[in-house]
């Protein structure tokens, strides 16, 4: 089955990256995200998101992983999804998105898939989950 729908992050915050730091040519960033999902995918998440980016290049590559609840096709319920990707100036490349394995609750219990993430010109942030729901 697919789920999609579209989201805004309602907050993001820096948070400072643990360890020792190591000096490369991009600099390397930890933040936690708040999100909020409409339509067929209904709800919110948290997540731990990371990424080596150069905002003056729009090039870099992030990481994250999302703790999800609330509905999907109005099946209630909370798992976890990790996502990457990486930007070269334009575009999105070698993507990557997973539903993790039993990590379904509620009426998502067995949830397995993956998806993907899309940013419209405008601006509109749209996601899409291709899932089952085996038991």
């Amino acid at each position: 089955m697919r789920a999609s729908g579209t989201f805004k992050v309602a907050g993001f915050t820096s948070v400072p990256v643990p360890g020792p730091a190591i000096e490369t040519a991009m600099p390397v960033g930890l933040a936690t995200m708040d999100k909020q999902y409409e339509g067929e995918v209904v709800g919110r998440s948290a997540t731990l998101f990371t990424a080596a980016f150069d905002q003056s290049t729009g090039t870099g590559t992030y990481v994250a992983m999302e703790s999800f609840e609330g509905a999907l096709h109005g099946r209630s319920g909370a798992f976890n999804f990790a996502h990457s990707a990486t930007a070269s100036g334009e575009g999105r490349q070698d993507e990557f998105f997973v539903i993790v394995p039993g990590s379904g609750t509620g009426e998502l219990v067995g949830i397995t898939g993956a998806g993907g993430i899309a940013v419209d010109q405008d601006g509109t942030h749209r996601i899409w989950f291709d899932y089952g729901l085996g038991q």
